[in-house]
């Protein structure tokens, strides 16, 4: 059906190994390269693959699409230089360390506009998160009055020996590393922020990134929305109340590679005048998690089609990331103290 696409992946590790798993199983695309800066010399995997230690090696290949999954500081680069080498670009998020980071990859973009640029916001992809659109866009619950998010993660990750706990290689902490999918969603639900008010604290970790951020936002459709974003957790979690005028959703975990979230499910509940405050409800249960797969197959569509990116594009990068450092302005010690400037200014 399709002539398949030669992929290479910058970063092998836990992210690049299954976006190759999903880029094997797809027709259009056949993976001959990866880099990682733990692999040893150049050299070639029992079933053809080649390794290379640097991006820049992995780009003399003769690819036509290259997927970015290196840390925060080098993706903008990496993808930057796919981009001038004339490469469709799937990048996983967050697009750098910084909103002037994804502005200089779309400054490459828009130099380039017959390629295709995709982010790896991942979470637009879940069945719960899809068919909670679909119910919200069929008007059947009525408008959206208010949304509630919390993504957590526990005590087990290794704070110390992680990158993401540096600074100058992350950019942020929780909020940015994972929080920015609920930034992202609340954006696909209700638009963009309008006004933002946030406690930023590293008060447990004390690394120089976040380790909780709480975020009380008025999106531009007057929707109020709270947001939690935690590295103290303890227990993993994920829920996303959406609150409406005839109803509610509340999506609650998410299957992941750690499957420690829990079950994901979405519950409806439709209010009635004689409810006392207990609707009816009914919930489903997803049981296969198929987002990486169709966020893959999205991707290749677009390039073989000549189609324009749906979800994860350079302005939802660009976007979100505004987003997150709007939650990290808004708190004027955590500004102060990290020289954080205003992302309004660059809007």
């Amino acid at each position: 059906m399709y002539k398949k696409l030669r992929v290479g992946i910058a970063g092998y590790g836990v992210v690049g190994k299954r976006r190759r798993h999903f880029i094997d199983e797809h027709p259009a695309l056949d993976c001959v390269a990866v880099c990682d800066q733990k692999l040893d010399a150049a050299g070639e995997f029992p079933d053809g693959v080649r390794y290379y230690r640097h991006y820049s090696e992995l780009l003399k290949e003769e690819l036509e699409a290259l997927f970015v999954c290196i840390p925060n500081d080098i993706a903008p680069a990496a993808t930057i230089a796919g981009l001038e080498r004339g490469l469709h670009v799937f990048c996983e998020k967050p697009p750098g360390r910084n909103v002037e980071d994804i502005q200089q990859v779309i400054k490459t973009e828009n130099a380039n506009p017959r390629l295709k640029l995709k982010y790896g916001f991942n979470h637009r992809y879940h069945d719960s998160v899809r068919d909670a659109l679909e119910i919200v866009r069929g008007g059947e619950l009525g408008n959206i009055i208010s949304l509630r998010g919390l993504y957590g993660k526990s005590a087990i990750i290794s704070f110390e020996s992680d990158w993401r706990t540096k600074r100058d290689i992350a950019g942020g902490g929780i909020l940015l590393d994972q929080g920015i999918h609920m930034v992202d969603l609340m954006r696909l639900f209700s638009g963009e922020f309008q006004q933002v008010h946030s406690f930023v604290t590293n008060d447990f970790w004390k690394h120089d990134v976040e380790d909780n951020a709480y975020a009380l936002i008025r999106m531009e459709c007057g929707v109020i929305a709270m947001l939690h974003s935690s590295a103290t957790q303890w227990r993993h979690r994920f829920q996303f109340e959406i609150t409406l005028e005839k109803g509610m959703l509340i999506l609650s975990g998410i299957l992941s590679g750690s499957k420690s979230y829990g079950a994901e499910t979405l519950t409806v509940a439709w209010a009635a005048a004689d409810d006392r405050g207990d609707p009816r409800e009914q919930t489903t249960k997803y049981n296969e998690d198929n987002s990486w797969r169709d966020e893959i197959a999205e991707f290749v569509e677009a390039i073989v089609q000549d189609l324009p990116i749906k979800n994860g594009t350079s302005l939802d990068a660009l976007r979100t990331m505004q987003s997150v450092y709007r939650i990290y302005h808004a708190d004027k010690n955590w500004r102060d103290q990290f020289g954080i400037s205003d992302p309004e200014l660059d809007r």
